[in-house]
């Protein structure tokens, strides 16, 4: 899967009215984490959710639950995830997004995407790509290689 390096962040969100309005609203975790600011305009993108009500991208879940995906760093930086590209991992695969992709979550929820494996696979991977709240992962070896 190809993640534009333009991409600030993803999320889970409802689209709600207002008066003459329709809303998507950002979570305040977004906000603190520096991916987005107010009052500045930035396109957005939608994609739509499976028939079940699953979320078409399930990568987005620790944005939308109000948990701040990452940790702050000492030089008053801001926020960091918790993997940097590169990073080895060992990771279990707990869901399978619409463009079936691999779901893994890490500290606090943490997001990483890693294609071409199957619920409940543990896999190695290198992360190759990392945002503010998700990562992307590609499998260097799975428990059936060990």
């Amino acid at each position: 899967m190809e993640i534009s390096d333009q991409l600030l962040c993803l999320f889970n969100a409802e689209v709600t009215v207002s008066d003459d309005e329709y809303v998507v609203r950002v979570p305040t975790s977004e906000i603190e984490a520096g991916a987005v600011d107010p009052g500045e305009v930035y396109r957005v993108a939608l994609i739509e959710r499976d028939d079940d009500g699953a979320s078409a991208d399930s990568s987005s879940d620790a944005a939308s639950s109000g948990s701040t995906p990452a940790t702050g760093d000492a030089t008053g930086g801001g926020p960091q995830p918790p993997v940097e590209e590169g990073e080895i991992r060992y990771v279990e695969i707990e869901d399978i997004g619409k463009q079936g992709d691999g779901i893994a979550r890490v500290e606090r929820g943490y997001v990483i995407i890693v294609p071409d494996v199957e619920i409940g696979d543990r896999v190695k991977v290198e992360i190759t790509q990392v945002k503010s709240n998700f990562a992307v992962g590609e499998t260097i070896e799975d428990d059936a290689d060990a």
